[in-house]
């Protein structure tokens, strides 16, 4: 298929002289003599190349790159001017151009510059492929399909989200999709992670700082919100915010104006906040740990991420993936895991969800002899931090799962306060399966005797 390359230039000759020479060179090439027109052919349908002339009638070259600019253009641009300065060079290139040639053209250097830039714009077509399909949700099962669904009909608003999911399971994955499917996608993705920075910086890395705000402020710093501007906001572990952030945090959104630690000047800005969390913040607002106000004005569209061990039908899917992708980076030949080593995988509880999954399959790809990668391999890895038994044996896999609902169901209860109905709601399981399991492990709830 031929590279498509449109050119804008007023001049007659520039036109015919610049078609015939890449046409020659097998490039197909559209040309038009004003910017205005260029931009209506640019919305139809996007060329593979932009030569794009400065000096224009109406709307000119600069104006043009202006208007692309906030459009996430995928194709590179080459200005042309016959009135070359460093200024407008300065100016172009910032605006994203590729290069800079002057008038008179020289043949050479323009098709030069104009194979440099289709091989620049095929890779980067190729990555953002690439980095597309890495990340999709992978998966077939239900849950899945409806997560899918619930961020097809979540990313074109501009409600706030709040994605709950337990650690590993691709929260996110989950916020980077929305941001991808809305109307800010040409904007920047920020991610703030409210857990890793320590309670004492928060504020600044989330309003920024002028020079001098405190000891170590030695030049001032945009801070994430700002930083996020015409974009989204992901406030990650949102759940772990000092209650004097939060009360920050909820003033600079109902605002929509921050000022920098140490500053005094308002600064406006257009961000959409995405939130996630591992916590149930209802329990944590209960328990006076986060801000009911805060809440509701966070958690307008709530999304919870499934865990693994709910959609295990996945696991081939996932595994599959993972061989693929990192064979490649690793520069190895393929895998397979035996029918008894995917049987492992299906059967184990997946505490640490997708992510574990992913460091599993990589580290038995690099790590394992041979081809294949069978169940010893992989009970090596599932197992291999696992306490064995008073009597001295490594406990079954069964074993190994109960304990683990035992944990679950148990953690999940304390966290309700006991709650049976709020447990399994939370579990995603039905009251009557939640009380088989609680009398099988004699787990009891609040306000149950003992036998």
């Amino acid at each position: 298929m031929a590279i498509r390359i449109l050119l804008i230039d007023d001049e007659a000759n520039i036109r015919r002289s610049v078609t015939g020479l890449l046409g020659d060179e097998g490039y197909g090439v559209e040309a038009l003599d004003n910017a205005e027109a260029g931009l209506e052919r640019i919305e139809e349908k996007a060329p593979d190349l932009l030569l794009l002339d400065v000096r224009l009638p109406g709307m000119d070259g600069i104006e043009l790159l202006e208007k692309l600019r906030g459009k996430a253009i995928g194709f590179p641009v080459i200005v042309l001017s016959g009135h070359a300065t460093i200024d407008v060079a300065v100016q172009a290139t910032k605006l994203g151009a590729f290069d800079f040639l002057e008038k008179p053209i020289n043949p050479e250097r323009l098709l030069l510059t104009v194979r440099h830039a289709v091989e620049i714009g095929r890779l980067k077509r190729e990555n953002r492929a690439l980095r597309s399909r890495e990340e999709e949700m992978i998966g077939e099962h239900p849950l899945v399909a409806a997560l899918r669904k619930e961020i097809e009909r979540a990313a074109p608003s501009t409600g706030r989200v709040l994605v709950y999911g337990e650690n590993g399971t691709g929260k996110e994955l989950v916020a980077r999709a929305i941001h991808q499917r809305s109307d800010r996608r040409a904007g920047p993705f920020v991610k703030v992670n409210c857990a890793a920075i320590p309670k004492d910086l928060i504020e600044s890395e989330l309003f920024g700082h002028e020079k001098g705000a405190f000891t170590g402020a030695t030049e001032k710093r945009i801070g994430k919100i700002e930083a996020a501007d015409g974009g989204s906001l992901l406030l990650d572990e949102v759940g772990d915010m000092s209650l004097e952030t939060q009360a920050k945090l909820l003033r600079v959104l109902e605002a929509r104006e921050l000022e920098r630690v140490g500053g005094k000047t308002p600064i406006s800005f257009d961000v959409r906040v995405l939130s996630a969390t591992n916590k149930n913040l209802t329990e944590e607002i209960r328990q006076g740990r986060f801000r009911e106000d805060l809440f509701y004005r966070l958690a307008v569209i709530p999304i919870t991420v499934p865990p693994l061990r709910d959609r295990g039908s996945d696991i081939p899917l996932l595994v599959e993936s993972f061989l693929a992708r990192f064979a490649e980076e690793n520069g190895r030949r393929p895998k397979h895991f035996t029918s008894e080593a995917k049987d492992l995988l299906l059967g184990y509880p997946w505490p640490g969800n997708v992510r574990e999954l992913r460091n599993l399959v990589e580290r038995l790809l690099i790590m394992t002899e041979g081809d294949e990668i069978g169940a010893a391999d992989v009970s090596r890895v599932i197992g291999g931090g696992e306490r064995r038994e008073e009597d001295g044996g490594p406990r079954s896999l069964r074993e190994r799962v109960e304990q683990f609902e035992i944990r679950v169901i148990d953690e999940t209860l304390r966290r309700n306060g006991g709650n049976v109905a709020e447990t399994a709601r939370e579990l995603n399981t039905d009251r009557a399966n939640l009380h088989r399991k609680m009398r099988r492990y004699g787990i009891r709830a609040k306000g149950e005797e003992k036998a």
